[in-house]
């Protein structure tokens, strides 16, 4: 007899005469159908292994947003000068006032009769004249003049600006003339490191470039030791004057930094 192993009818002729109720007959007979929802099972779980990079790729696209305006290079804006509006109605000034008499106070004081030099002025003498140390005519007659109004005292809104700036933002960084190549030349020429054998590491010095070139307010911020910080400090005091910056056209003062590097071989 030809038997179907794809069927159910050979697992009833295995059990024939067997207690049906045990476990091995009952997988068997259920066998295609647990194959069936594995094999989903695997299936979905195989297309969410897959999709899942697309998915936080997608996802990732269109949460991220770009910084590219952090990191976009800041220039210096020059502005136009202040232009100053010229005065308007300018109330023209008061006319001087005609000379007036003036009568000398005498401060008047208990003394005897024969000590008074100088009699004190009566009441109807000082009546709308003016009190002084002496005895002034007046001009009555003098013509009135009034001079054309002008434009006032001078004045001037320029202050100077004394801040110490940093160079980054500024229209006109400071410069070593020549160029930077000229200053580590320079450099190069006047700096003596310490003569100790295997003595490694960085000096930084930082200083002010003022308005004149001249570089001032040197202080050593990083020293190794051994006298390297003063000889960095003493070529910076020997430097030859540098080109100022500047800002909104006027010379303004600058913060620098240099940083010498030192490797003695060892002995």
């Amino acid at each position: 007899m030809k038997i179907d192993l794809l069927g159910r009818k050979w697992l009833d002729i295995v059990f024939e005469g067997r207690n049906k109720s045990y476990g091995a007959y009952d997988l068997r007979k259920h066998n295609s159908s647990t194959n069936l929802k594995a094999l989903g099972i695997g299936a979905v779980v195989f297309a969410l292994a897959v999709a899942t990079p697309k998915i936080a790729e997608f996802i990732s696209s269109v949460t991220a947003t770009t910084d590219d305006g952090l990191h976009d290079r800041i220039t210096a804006v020059k502005l136009p000068p202040k232009e100053e509006k010229p005065k308007e109605d300018l109330k023209p000034p008061p006319p001087p006032k005609p000379r007036e008499d003036v009568v000398k106070f005498v401060k008047p004081e208990v003394a005897k009769k024969e000590d008074v030099t100088e009699e004190p002025p009566k009441v109807e003498e000082i009546k709308d004249k003016n009190l002084g140390k002496e005895n002034i005519e007046g001009d009555k007659d003098a013509p009135l003049t009034v001079d054309p109004p002008g434009n006032g005292p001078p004045t001037s809104d320029v202050v100077e600006d004394e801040s110490i700036h940093q160079a980054a933002g500024l229209e006109v960084q400071p410069g070593f003339r020549g160029g930077m190549p000229e200053w580590y030349k320079f450099l190069r020429n006047n700096f003596s490191p310490p003569e100790e054998p295997g003595l490694k590491g960085k000096v930084v010095v930082s200083f002010v470039v003022e308005k004149d070139g001249s570089l001032t307010d040197i202080r050593v911020i990083k020293d190794i030791g051994y006298g390297s910080g003063k000889e960095a400090e003493r070529v910076l005091r020997k430097s030859p004057k540098w080109t100022p910056a500047e800002q909104n056209g006027r010379k303004v003062r600058c913060a620098f930094q240099q940083t010498f590097s030192i490797e003695n071989p060892d002995e």
